[in-house]
């Protein structure tokens, strides 16, 4: 009787035993259950990422490691650093055709014929940014260039840009061999990107100095000063140069209607 009542005593503890597991194995089940759907999200958002980066990896090993350096360090008397310069800076010199640079120079000029694609830029830039970080392009900036004020944008034009810019967008000659290239046909994301970033002789604009605000009224007056159906000249648009030509142009012909009304006043006379 002892020894069936110790038999019985140790198959309890065994069952509890094997409760107890159980019901452990079913609480974390649960837990993992609620919580897995957003690490798997998370997972998946993250490759994401890091799939346009290896794509860029690609594009980069091919075509910019020679002068930019194996991860981005730059090469002497080839290329700068890359590291810290973001997706806008990239996405700026590529999309302009500015980069793969054919040859060196004192400044990279602008073609019509990019040799990557605005997709390939976005993976060339997610790749640059991984490696330092750096500046991208905000995602509802034509919206914000929309909702801008124009005039506004005009005071920080003329404050910032027109200096090498010129008044009326056209560009200008600069020192060394290098320009200022005329905004017309430039795109909206072309002109936050190149505030951001500074290329070549510009002046980078950060965040604490222009902020996106008004970055987004200064775009606003470039697309309103270059628009070709905006233009008080009519068909004598002098170039579109500003008030130098306009004063130019105003003397001469002044001066030659002038002197042709003396000559008829002295013939009469």
């Amino acid at each position: 009787m002892a020894a069936s009542a110790k038999r019985r005593r140790g198959w309890r503890k065994r069952l509890g035993a094997l409760a107890r597991f159980t019901g452990a194995l079913v609480i974390v089940g649960g837990l993992y259950s609620a919580f897995s759907p957003s690490l798997y999200a998370q997972e998946s958002e993250a490759n994401a990422i890091d799939s346009e980066a290896v794509k860029g990896q690609e594009l980069y090993d091919t075509s910019c490691i020679t002068c930019h350096g194996d991860n981005g360090e730059g090469v002497e008397g080839r290329g700068p650093s890359l590291i810290g310069v973001g997706s806008a800076a990239v996405e700026f010199q590529v999309n302009t055709g500015r980069m793969p640079m054919a040859a060196q120079g004192a400044q990279a000029p602008r073609t019509d014929y990019p040799v990557f694609t605005e997709e390939e830029a976005a993976w060339l830039g997610a790749y640059i940014e991984y490696l330092g970080g750096g500046a991208g392009t905000p995602d509802d900036l034509d919206a914000m260039v929309e909702e801008a004020d124009v005039a506004e944008g005009g005071e920080l034009y003329r404050v910032n840009c027109s200096s090498c810019h010129g008044y009326a967008g056209g560009g200008g000659a600069l020192s060394s061999g290098a320009h200022a290239p005329s905004l017309e046909g430039v795109s909206n994301e072309e002109i936050y990107q190149a505030m951001l970033t500074g290329p070549q002789n510009m002046p980078v604009f950060a965040d604490n100095e222009l902020t996106p605000e008004q970055k987004a009224e200064l775009i606003a007056y470039v697309q309103y000063l270059v628009n070709e159906d905006r233009d008080p000249g009519g068909v004598f648009t002098l170039g579109r140069f500003g008030p130098a030509t306009e004063g130019l142009a105003i003397f001469l012909v002044g001066m030659t209607a002038l002197l042709l009304t003396t000559l008829w006043i002295a013939g009469k006379s």
